[in-house]
């Protein structure tokens, strides 16, 4: 979509196919327009019509005097109440608005009244981008037109132009991971994961990608996420990205993505209700992939390492069976009670993986535990961390970005669920406090790292309506953009 900045003067003289004006209730005694659209919307006011309560939106076909062929009234509610999550919701609306009238250009003003011009800016962006998303992977038919052409009508200064950049970016890559987690396992395999991430590596001379095929894997003793993949035809694949946006010594960040781009469950069989949504078992790696994508588009001056772990897990004769014991390649031994715990089985040969980078922190993101649905519902991931400070930077990552986590405990009584009679570890602990234990055995794996676990087994994905959220690829790019800053 292209995206631009202009400076505001009449409105009356903006040509577009609709003029958007978010209006809070306080505009309406004080309207920004000419005289023959304050006279019109007025009246609507004075009829009922329109409000400016939040996200309320009314399309006036036309206005007298205006060259803009629509215009699209937005309500944001009363200023002082205004806040980032109202305003998506606002801005939300107004696109959609937009998309029912099957509208391919629009513009945009910014209010001065709410948020600063560069915070809306990068909203209207990325939720610009956002709302245009359609799957048609595997449909016959073709995507329905949508929004070419954005102008927001704001003074294009050196600020603004980077809060575009950054919305429009991060907006693009919250659709990367969206059209990954919705494509079929069939479509989205390992291989698949791989291929893409190769094809982002040849569009930045500042990434390069290796891929880690099995033999690799089982020269480097990872035991642990071989077990996964043993009972499927597809073959496991270790993709590493590494970009190098900052100095050479500075240390890296790193993204740890679980992608199992199908979870039967394996020899432990799923029920078969709902089972076609665990092709978004691959929603962290997605995550990963969005972020890697956003990054090398921003060119951002850090270091950012993306490790996906992926892998399908299948019954088979050849498969791993509960009871088997693998051996990982921290060395540790891992008893395999339930092979529908297998998120962590990757994760942790890759976590071990990633210390060879020297990370300045590690963060890994995984569908992993139903027990987080439970916890936390669809509105906040879980956030799990053997770094207190860390976790902070994460928390406040994700209020600012709308992206929203929660600290969930991390407390050394939990561990001896995990004891094993066979094994160092189990790979599951018990019905009680399943996501905390699933956290518990990646800890067991990150002793030497300053690490984060986010749970996203709840926010990736929506069963109604079904889709990828993209999800939490704005959080994840709140804290990198800090950490560029």
């Amino acid at each position: 979509m292209q995206i631009s900045l202009k400076a505001p003067s009449t409105l009356s003289r903006q040509k577009s196919a609709c003029l958007v004006l978010p209006l809070t209730v306080e505009d309406l005694k004080a309207l920004p327009g000419d005289a023959t659209l304050n006279a019109a919307i007025e009246r609507l006011v004075k009829r009922g019509d329109f409000s400016g309560k939040g996200a309320q939106t009314l399309m006036l076909p036309w206005c007298d005097a205006l060259s803009a062929e629509r215009v699209l009234l937005v309500g944001l509610g009363e200023a002082d109440s205004v806040d980032a999550k109202s305003y998506d919701k606002a801005a939300t609306a107004a696109f959609n608005a937009l998309k029912t009238h099957k509208l391919s250009d629009a513009a945009v003003l910014i209010n001065s009244r709410v948020l600063s011009s560069e915070a809306q800016i990068s909203a209207l962006a990325r939720l610009a981008e956002t709302g245009n998303y359609q799957y048609t992977a595997s449909l016959s038919k073709k995507a329905e037109p949508g929004l070419k052409k954005l102008i927001l009508l704001a003074a294009g200064n050196a600020a603004a132009k980077k809060a575009l950049a950054q919305g429009q970016a991060i907006g693009q890559g919250i659709n990367v991971a969206r059209q990954l987690g919705n494509l079929p396992g069939n479509y989205c395999t390992p291989s698949f994961l791989a291929k893409e991430a190769k094809a982002l590596g040849r569009k930045s001379d500042k990434l390069k990608v290796t891929v880690l095929d099995e033999k690799k894997m089982r020269e480097l003793g990872m035991g642990s996420l071989l077990s996964v993949s043993a009972g499927s035809d597809e073959p496991a694949k270790l993709i590493v990205m590494e970009y190098q946006g900052g100095k050479k010594s500075a240390k890296p960040q790193v993204l740890v993505g679980k992608g199992i781009t199908f979870d039967s469950g394996g020899i432990s069989i799923k029920p078969g209700a709902k089972m076609d949504e665990m092709k978004y078992d691959m929603c962290g790696a997605a995550s990963v992939m969005g972020a890697m994508n956003a990054v090398t588009a921003l060119e951002l001056s850090i270091n950012v390492v993306g490790i996906i772990a992926a892998s399908e897990n299948l019954p088979s004769g050849r498969a791993t069976k509960p009871g088997d014991v693998v051996t990982s390649m921290s060395g540790q031994t891992i008893e395999v009670l339930n092979t529908d715990a297998e998120g962590r089985l990757v994760l942790c040969d890759a976590l071990t993986y990633s210390e060879r980078f020297k990370p300045a922190a590690v963060i890994d993101i995984a569908t992993l535990t139903g027990a987080c649905v439970v916890a936390l519902g669809r509105h906040a991931s879980g956030l799990y961390s053997n770094d207190d400070t860390f976790a902070e930077k994460l928390l406040a990552a994700g209020e600012r970005s709308g992206d929203r986590a929660w600290h969930m405990p991390l407390w050394d009584e939990y561990q001896s669920q995990l004891d094993s009679n066979f094994a160092d570890i189990a790979n599951i602990g018990g019905p009680e406090a399943g996501s905390v234990t699933a956290a518990c055995f990646l800890s067991r794996f990150t002793k030497n790292l300053t690490w984060a676990h986010l749970d996203i087994a709840g926010t990736a994905w929506l069963s109604a309506p079904k889709g990828a959220t993209g999800r939490p690829v704005g959080l994840l790019m709140q804290y990198l953009l800090d950490c560029a800053d």
